[in-house]
């Protein structure tokens, strides 16, 4: 751990729901991987029988998100409330990643990436099904719609455009409204 601290990287529920203290953030990209709808979600979004969905950071493209910086004195309580809260089904492994500061600075950042081989990988879907997962999804945490929402309405506030959320999120609030 730097003695100055960590930087955790930030795609998803992160973003508005952070659950540690931190002394800075900011935009930040992640080249390399790309933010998705890729993760079955059983235990926060959905359950076992009906899964949500929720993001994961996938293979290729790249990622623009938040980076939080946290003071090395709450360093290891962040990363221990993550890895409870991220890797509760172990679907995620968390990477030390370089990404790209605002200014141009590139820093290691903890990131929690999918497993593609994990039995609750989701990559792939087509949309019809990513639609109808996310409209079955619910769990303790709310709704894999309602998630999508927020992550969506929080990527516009920092003006990150991200089309394919954006045209799944229409589609699945017009096929709730129609069904």
């Amino acid at each position: 751990m730097a003695e100055n601290g960590i930087w955790i990287f930030a795609y998803g529920s992160l973003m508005w729901r952070p659950g540690f203290e931190f002394t800075g953030v900011g935009p930040a990209l992640l080249r390399g991987y790309h933010r998705a709808l890729c993760l079955y979600s059983i235990v926060y979004r959905g359950t076992p029988e009906k899964p949500g969905l929720v993001m994961g950071l996938d293979r290729g493209g790249s990622c623009r998100g938040l980076a939080y910086k946290v003071a090395a004195r709450e360093a290891g309580a962040a990363l221990a409330m993550l890895d409870e809260r991220e890797l509760a089904t172990n679907a995620y492994r968390r990477k030390l990643l370089k990404v790209r500061l605002d200014g141009g600075k590139t820093v290691k950042a903890h990131a929690y990436v999918i497993i593609r081989d994990h039995a609750q990988y989701a990559g792939g879907l087509a949309q019809e099904r990513v639609i109808e997962v996310l409209l079955q999804g619910h769990g303790p945490e709310g709704s894999s719609l309602d998630y999508l929402k927020n992550t969506v309405a929080h990527l516009d506030d920092l003006g990150i455009p991200d089309g394919p959320l954006h045209a799944i999120l229409k589609k699945a609030i017009l096929e709730k409204a129609e069904g």
